[in-house]
């Protein structure tokens, strides 16, 4: 494709996006270049609300678009916050919470449990549609498995990352270098999985 919105103004996931998504397109550009207002995310699962943002951007600018849904879900709260992972902290007001203010309110929420109780895993679901009315979009998932700290390790990183613990490499998400990330995370295997069916798709077309 010559060039494809991706659904989606936030600079830190785009650092992220990037360097995957890269074989799909000559060129990317962020819906805020276009336009400012956003997609009514009210689906029940990641994936509807992903394939949502994806339509709605597609629809706005006339081009391919990609969007991604994501959240953290926490085996001790029942999957909570999940597809809600946003907006976690109902502050009220008529706005969206930080991210700090959901961080908080997650480590409030699990205050005393041992870590044996703290398991939570980061799911993704990305979506790539040719215009806005595609009923055969491409979608990718992924997970990742780790654990809720009892405090953050960093002041930076997306989402839940200061508090999302990797057994494997003992390292808080956001302790983990890009390179690494962009192998094991949930949104690289998401869009990994986006990339492969589209190269796929391609080669049978020649």
């Amino acid at each position: 494709m010559e060039s494809i919105v991706v659904a989606t103004g936030n600079p830190h996931k785009i650092k992220e996006l990037m360097p995957l998504l890269a074989p799909l397109a000559r060129r990317f550009h962020l819906q805020t270049d276009f336009f400012c207002d956003e997609a009514v995310e009210d689906g029940e699962t990641y994936l509807e609300n992903a394939l949502k943002k994806a339509r709605f951007a597609s629809a706005k600018t006339g081009l391919p678009a990609i969007a991604d849904d994501s959240g953290l879900s926490v085996d001790a709260l029942l999957g909570a916050p999940g597809i809600y992972s946003a907006r976690y902290a109902d502050v009220g007001k008529n706005r969206k919470p930080s991210e700090a203010e959901n961080r908080q309110k997650l480590l409030a929420d699990l205050r005393g449990l041992p870590y044996a109780q703290r398991k939570a895993h980061y799911y993704c679901a990305i979506v790539l549609v040719r215009h806005p009315k595609d009923p055969a979009p491409i979608v990718g998932y992924g997970r990742w498995d780790g654990e809720i700290l009892m405090e953050e390790r960093t002041d930076y990183g997306i989402g839940y990352d200061s508090l999302f613990w990797d057994r494997r490499y003992v390292r808080s998400a956001s302790q983990i270098d890009l390179e690494l990330k962009n192998i094991i995370s949930h949104r690289a295997q998401a869009a990994k999985a986006v990339v492969a069916q589209w190269l796929e798709e391609k080669a049978k077309t020649k």
